[in-house]
């Protein structure tokens, strides 16, 4: 693990499909992101979070949407292709490369929230630009090569219970209701808002 230090200047980019799609098959659960960039950044000084998601025809995600702006994490949104076979495709790689190489030269620590084995080529280029590249992912689904480059890797699949929110049994109307107290008496910012995609 490589030292942190409270001067250091942190972008975190994360690529929101591979962690959706990581967390539902491998736990069955949703990402708690709030939780993951506050996992990456530690004691550290956060300079810009981005998240990359798709927004569908139906707009369905517009909740999830906010939710992350008003936790501080910003946005670039690309509407889904679907192709006549009926799959559907969103993909940053391009997007995320380009935006971490402009900002590179603004930070210490840039951190990639992905498993995705084609930012290898990336994170060469940004360590021989003398920044540090973390990689946060579940392990399970992180390309071999991606853990072997990166100065540090988080490994998601560690703390479940900080990163992930698990699928839920319907609560009784005494415990909806204690809950609802609780989330109210915390403090609003990016350490109490769960947010899930």
């Amino acid at each position: 693990m490589m030292i942190q230090r409270p001067d250091q200047r942190v972008a975190v980019f994360i690529d929101t499909q591979n962690m959706y799609h990581s967390a539902k098959n491998i736990f069955n659960a949703k990402v708690n992101f709030p939780s993951l960039v506050e996992g990456v950044v530690g004691a550290r000084m956060l300079s810009r979070a981005i998240a990359y998601v798709a927004k569908s025809k139906t707009g369905e995600e517009t909740a999830f949407f906010e939710a992350l702006l008003q936790n501080g994490i910003e946005l670039k949104i690309k509407d889904v292709q679907e192709f006549s076979s009926g799959a559907k495709k969103a993909d940053f790689d391009v997007a995320m490369a380009v935006d971490a190489i402009a900002i590179a030269s603004k930070v210490d620590v840039i951190v990639l929230a992905t498993g995705d084995g084609d930012f290898v080529p990336l994170v060469h280029y940004l360590k021989a630009q003398g920044v540090i590249c973390e990689v946060a992912s579940f392990s399970e689904s992180t390309n071999a090569q991606l853990k072997e480059v990166a100065d540090a890797l988080l490994d998601l699949s560690a703390e479940p219970e900080r990163f992930l929110i698990m699928a839920r049994k319907p609560a009784s109307r005494s415990k909806t209701s204690k809950s609802k107290a609780s989330d109210n008496e915390k403090p609003a910012g990016l350490r109490n808002i769960r947010i899930t995609y």
